[in-house]
């Protein structure tokens, strides 16, 4: 069985060429497959391998006062979904093209898997407030699955959310608004920028969507959720949706 994880990291990287070659030597001496994007804000990681593999290559990086706090999701498949290992130097771990958007003294306001699951079920926040989902994610993304009554946006890539969200933040003002995405990273930035917008009533989803399968499952979700590899997308269990083609054949 492949062990699967995502993860990213929001931290000052004064070299982020010479990080990015240590994470190459050591994903390729573990003989670990997948994509990592490293940049002068942090680190966005997808890998798979051997379950003992990858505890080798988080060790070091959980060693590291940077990545202290370093949180990590965990998926199990039966082949390794990645086709080679992928170490790339960018501007930004996920391009929003945004100023302020990296959280460099805090995060933008969370919210609990379990706290969304019962705001959900019950119809509000804890104070009342109607809650509304926002989808940060593209449109090929939702088309596998979102949460039930999202509000999604037409858009191709993450960089056309702001312009896409602005014909609706005047209905959006009495609600309490919770970004969500695959694992965190764009509904952390879309959650910042909305914020120095003046959107006072946003909070994000802590570690996106697939840590809500992994903490809840899929209470309150519609479908699955679109991952950035062979297995196309994981079902509320964590299991590959691309199963399905496996049994139909």
């Amino acid at each position: 069985m492949v062990t699967n994880i995502a993860a990213y990291h929001f931290t000052p990287i004064a070299r982020p060429e010479a990080f990015a070659d240590e994470i190459r030597e050591r994903a390729e001496q573990l003989a670990l497959r997948g994509s990592v994007l490293i940049a002068g804000e942090g680190v966005n990681l997808f890998l798979a391998g051997g379950a003992e593999a990858i505890e080798a290559f988080l060790a070091p990086l959980r060693a590291d006062p940077r990545f202290a706090g370093l949180r990590v999701k965990y998926s199990r498949s039966a082949q390794v979904p990645f086709a080679r290992l992928k170490i790339k130097v960018k501007p930004e771990i996920i391009s929003f093209r945004r100023p302020g958007t990296t959280p460099e003294d805090a995060r933008a306001p969370t919210v609990a898997p379990h706290v969304v699951a019962r705001w959900l079920e019950q119809g509000h926040d804890d104070d009342g407030r109607r809650v509304v989902m926002l989808d940060t994610r593209n449109a090929q993304e939702v088309a596998y699955g979102t949460f039930t009554g999202a509000l999604t946006l037409p858009i191709d890539k993450f960089t056309d959310l702001p312009a896409a969200l602005e014909p609706h933040r005047d209905a959006l003002k009495d609600a309490t608004v919770v970004s969500f995405c695959t694992g965190g990273i764009r509904c952390e930035k879309a959650a910042l920028w909305m914020q120095a917008e003046g959107m006072d009533n946003v909070l994000q989803l802590d570690d996106g969507i697939l840590g809500y399968f992994e903490q809840v499952g899929g209470a309150g979700y519609d479908g699955a959720c679109f991952v950035f590899d062979e297995r196309v997308a994981l079902r509320p269990d964590l299991t590959p949706l691309v199963d399905d083609a496996a049994d139909a054949a």
